[in-house]
């Protein structure tokens, strides 16, 4: 028995609780109190522990007949659900979802649009007050995730972004160089700078909520930019604001606010359809 994939007009995959609840051989008898839980539970999705939110991990799917309440669930509600469920076959299909999941974080699935806004990301990831505020509204977003506290900040941070501050200084001593009284952003400059645009880019999509490993990947991609276009990095901030390289003020200003915009909306989970 196979597990539907549905693609809603956004692009959306889903599969829908009647199929679901079919292909892991729960009793019919018990469909709409299993459904009802499935939907009132509480899991670890990739943006915090919560509860699943209608038309962003569910929607109503419409019916001709009013005889049973079906639902499209979100590939990962779909995955929580199957692990979380005494079926037999759960792992396999756990698996399943769990591979196709995976091709959306390795970005296998980007628009057109999506890689030109890398791209054009790549280029104002340049100027360091872009890097300094994705860097503190990742902070913000760490911080609220983990009820106000910061404490294990650095270390988790370090650990998302492939490095440390103990790591850069052993390299800056290989390569000859002083690292004493230097920052991050300073020994980064000096050992690959390229890196700083890397590290912006997960930085900003981790403060956009996406997973770890998306934002990994969103970040090497933009590294790849980076260094086809040979991107300069330019402190823009204080009295020399008005020499930065001219570049995209829309998509600088947005990053620097995180306001919505067209950008943005390219990397907002998509609506379910109703």
């Amino acid at each position: 028995m196979e597990l539907q994939i549905f693609i809603s007009k956004k692009g959306t995959k889903v599969v829908t609780a009647s199929n679901l609840h079919l292909v892991l051989g729960i009793s019919n008898q018990h469909y709409s109190s299993n459904v009802k839980k499935w939907l009132c539970d509480v899991y670890e999705f990739r943006d915090g522990i919560r509860k699943p939110e209608y038309m962003k991990d569910y929607s109503k799917r419409p019916s001709k007949d009013n005889l049973l309440d079906d639902y499209y669930l979100s590939v990962e509600l779909a995955k929580m659900i199957t692990l979380n469920s005494k079926s037999k076959v759960k792992q396999k299909f756990a698996n399943w979802l769990f591979n196709l999941e995976n091709k959306f974080e390795n970005t296998e699935f980007l628009t057109t649009e999506q890689v030109i806004s890398v791209l054009e990301l790549t280029k104002v990831m340049g100027l360091v007050s872009c890097q300094a505020a994705c860097e503190k509204q990742h902070h913000k977003t760490y911080e609220e995730r983990n009820s106000g506290s910061a404490a294990n900040w650095w270390n988790f941070r370090s650990e998302v972004l492939g490095y440390s501050a103990e790591q850069l200084k052993k390299a800056m001593q290989m390569n000859g160089k002083k690292a004493n009284g230097k920052s991050q952003r300073q020994m980064l400059m000096l050992v690959d700078k390229y890196e700083m645009v890397r590290t912006a880019v997960i930085d900003l999509f981790m403060a956009l909520g996406k997973s770890e490993r998306y934002a990994q990947n969103l970040g090497d991609l933009a590294k790849v930019f980076a260094k086809e276009l040979n991107i300069e990095i330019f402190d823009d901030r204080g009295s020399f604001a008005n020499f930065a390289p001219p570049l995209n003020s829309e998509l600088a200003g947005e990053v620097k606010n995180l306001k919505n915009s067209r950008y943005r909306q390219l990397w907002e989970t998509p609506k379910m359809a109703s």
